[in-house]
């Protein structure tokens, strides 16, 4: 979404509530109609760096499947829970309807994908990223349960794979690199 879609809040009323979920504890919810484009709420919290944010998760005793921590472009952590608003407790959605958006100055916005009609859930699609091995414990864990038909059945963004590295075959100068004068390469 272009800086330019962007649209201001259109009604000035609270645009959502928290209440119990179907998908997950407590979720956020319409109070009114939001139109796509619509800035729904801020994500708010206490700027954390990223080391302070792994040590709150083992003061908890993680791995932690229920986390408020959101990250930023400049390697720091907004943590919803700590001086946090009802923005924490949106839901993740394979098929979400808000996406967020960081603005300018580590600020945090959800905006509508698509008008959400009162009482919808909102949702936004966030691959939490655990840097321990994806054990099918550590899965069931963070399982999603969304229901989208394209559900990918986990919240946990993808391990970046390790490609094998691919043998190389030994360099035989040509002709030409042979009578060049320039120095070979190391």
């Amino acid at each position: 979404m272009s800086a330019d879609s962007l649209l201001p809040i259109a009604d000035p009323s609270p645009a959502c509530r928290v209440e119990r979920s179907s998908v997950h504890g407590n979720g956020v919810f319409a109070s009114r109609d939001i139109d796509a484009g619509e800035r729904v709420i801020e994500y708010a919290g206490r700027e954390i760096t990223w080391d302070e944010a792994q040590l709150r998760a083992a003061r908890q005793g993680g791995p932690h499947n229920h986390t408020f921590f959101f990250s930023l472009a400049n390697g720091n952590v907004i943590d919803g829970g700590d001086h946090g608003n009802d923005a924490r407790f949106i839901n993740h959605s394979c098929a979400p309807n808000c996406e967020a958006v960081e603005e300018d100055g580590g600020r945090i916005f959800i905006y509508a994908l698509q008008p959400i009609r009162r009482d919808e859930e909102l949702s936004y699609s966030y691959p939490l990223i655990y840097d321990g091995r994806h054990t099918p414990a550590i899965k069931r864990a963070f399982a999603c349960c969304c229901g989208a038909p394209n559900c990918s059945g986990t919240m946990l963004a993808p391990k970046p794979r390790r490609r094998k590295a691919k043998p190389v075959a030994p360099h035989v100068p040509s002709a030409a690199s042979t009578l060049s004068s320039a120095p070979a390469a190391c």
